[in-house]
């Protein structure tokens, strides 16, 4: 998957992994991808749900070891 930019969120604690995931997307056009790595276990939860309320759509999503990895395509 091609990915157009990358956030490394790792050591924020919620809301932070949100906002600059926000913060990030507004950069991009619809139909990017952005790959973003946390460490956050409430991102998992948090960034399904404000992909979901942003029209983004989540293309995939793994764990490797402590860190969370998503890739979100914008809507």
């Amino acid at each position: 998957m091609s990915t157009t930019t990358f956030l490394d969120a790792k050591g924020l604690a919620c809301p932070m992994p949100i906002v600059r995931a926000k913060k990030a997307m507004k950069d991009l056009q619809a139909g990017d991808i952005l790959e973003i790595h946390t460490t956050d276990k409430g991102s998992v939860s948090d960034l399904t749900a404000w992909a979901a309320s942003g029209n983004h759509e989540i293309k995939d999503q793994q764990q490797e070891s402590d860190v969370f990895k998503f890739w979100i395509q914008k809507g």
